[in-house]
């Protein structure tokens, strides 16, 4: 990791990655500071891919079509 940080913007509002990285097999994290907290994004070599916010939701798409959001009182929605 170099230790730098960038800005961007997502539907979840503008953070700073404050750390990335990207593993042997080529699947990808960041590491996200938001205003109200922070979460975490991968990605995976096979398409899935994960959220996880400062407000205690998450997001998985497993790639085929697939996905579960859990939101921050904990309820699961499949689809």
């Amino acid at each position: 990791m170099s230790g730098k940080s960038s800005s961007s913007s997502s539907k979840g509002g503008d953070y700073t990655v404050t750390g990335s990285g990207t593993n042997s097999s080529g699947n990808h994290y960041c590491n996200r500071e938001y205003s109200n907290g922070s979460g975490y994004h991968y990605s995976n070599t096979n398409g899935s891919y994960y959220y996880s916010n400062p407000n205690g939701s998450t997001y998985y798409n497993n790639g085929r079509g697939g996905s579960t959001y859990t939101t921050p009182t904990g309820y699961q929605v499949k689809k």
